[in-house]
C-alpha cells in the first residue's frame, strides 16, 4: 500500500495516539461523567450537585488556598534556585560533571521515600532537626514541626523546594549551554560587568526557558501526591491537605466517587488553562 508524504507520519504515530487515546482518554471521559453523576452510579443522572457543592466544602476551600500559596511558593523558588545553581554549574569549574549529579539527587528520589525522609527531619523524637536543636543547647523541649498547623505546611513547602528544584535547573542549564559564547565575547569587549553580562545576554536568552520552565513546574506541582502523603498526610486537620490528596481521599477513603470526580476536573481544567501557554511558545517556535 502506497501512503502519501503529507500523511505517513501520522500514519507511524497512530499506533502509538490510539494507546494515548485508550490509556488517558477514556480516564479523563470517566472522570467526567462521573463528575455530572452519569457513570457508575445505580441511576445516572445529569446533575451539578457535586461541583455546586464544592464551594460550600471548607475542607475544599482550605485545600484550594493551601494548593495555590503551596503551587506559587514551590514553583517560586524553584526558579530563584534553579537559576542560582544553574549559573554555578556553567561556570568552567573542575568536576562540575559530579556537582551536577549532586544537584539533581533530591529529583531522582520518588516523592513518597522523600517525604518519609523529611518527616524524619522534622519528626519530634528522633527527628534529625530537633536532636540538633537540643543537643546545640538552642531548645529544652522537642519543637513539633508536623503538629503545629503552620509549621507543618511551612515544613512541607521547604521539602518540595529541596527536591523539585533540580527540575528546573535542568531546563535553564540547558538554555544557558545554548547561548552562544560569542555574545559573551561581544559584550567583554564592549566592557560590559557581570552583571550587566546577565541582565543583557542570559536573561533575554533564557526568556523562553525560564516561561517553559515555570509553566511545567507549576503542572508538576498542582498535581504532587506522594510528598503530601507519605509527610504530612494532609495533616493536622486539613492544614497541609491539597486538592490532590484530597482527590485521594473521597476516591479511596470515602468512596464519594463523584464528588472526587468533579474535584479532580476542576484540578485538571487548572492546569489546563497553564498549559496553553505551553503550547503557544512550543508551537510558535517550531513555526
Amino acid at each position: 500500500m502506497q501512503i502519501r508524504d503529507p500523511y505517513k507520519g501520522y500514519f507511524f504515530i497512530l499506533p502509538a495516539l490510539i494507546l494515548l487515546i485508550t490509556i488517558l482518554g477514556f480516564p479523563a471521559l470517566a472522570a467526567i461523567l462521573q463528575s455530572f453523576n452519569l457513570m457508575w452510579v445505580s441511576k445516572p443522572a445529569f446533575t451539578l450537585s457535586s461541583y455546586l457543592r464544592l464551594w460550600k466544602d471548607a475542607e475544599f476551600l482550605a485545600s484550594l488556598r493551601n494548593t495555590v500559596i503551596f503551587v506559587s511558593t514551590t514553583v517560586t523558588f524553584h526558579l530563584l534556585l534553579g537559576l542560582s545553581v544553574a549559573l554555578l554549574l556553567n561556570l568552567e569549574i573542575k568536576r562540575r560533571h559530579l556537582f551536577r549529579v549532586l544537584a539533581i539527587l533530591p529529583w531522582t528520589m520518588p516523592d513518597v521515600i522523600g517525604g518519609l525522609i523529611w518527616k524524619f527531619i522534622f519528626d519530634t523524637l528522633p527527628g534529625f532537626v530537633n536532636g540538633v536543636l537540643i543537643r546545640g543547647g538552642l531548645r529544652v523541649e522537642p519543637i513539633d514541626f508536623l503538629g503545629i498547623p503552620s509549621l507543618a505546611f511551612s515544613s512541607l513547602i521547604f521539602a518540595e523546594i529541596w527536591r523539585g528544584y533540580p527540575f528546573v535547573m535542568l531546563i535553564l542549564l540547558a538554555g544557558l549551554q545554548a547561548i552562544p559564547r560569542h555574545q559573551y565575547e561581544a559584550g567583554a569587549i564592549d566592557g560590559a560587568s557581570s552583571i550587566q553580562s546577565f541582565l543583557y545576554i542570559t536573561l533575554p536568552n533564557l526568556k523562553y526557558m525560564v516561561i517553559i520552565a515555570v509553566i511545567l513546574d507549576t503542572i508538576w506541582e498542582c498535581r504532587l501526591f506522594g510528598m503530601v502523603y507519605s509527610m504530612t498526610g494532609g495533616g493536622p486537620g486539613y492544614a497541609s491537605q491539597v486538592l490532590s490528596l484530597l482527590t485521594y481521599k473521597h476516591y479511596f477513603q470515602f468512596f464519594n466517587t463523584s464528588y472526587a470526580a468533579s474535584i479532580a476536573v476542576v484540578l485538571a481544567v487548572v492546569m489546563l488553562f497553564v498549559s496553553i501557554p505551553y503550547l503557544r511558545i512550543t508551537m510558535r517556535r517550531e513555526i
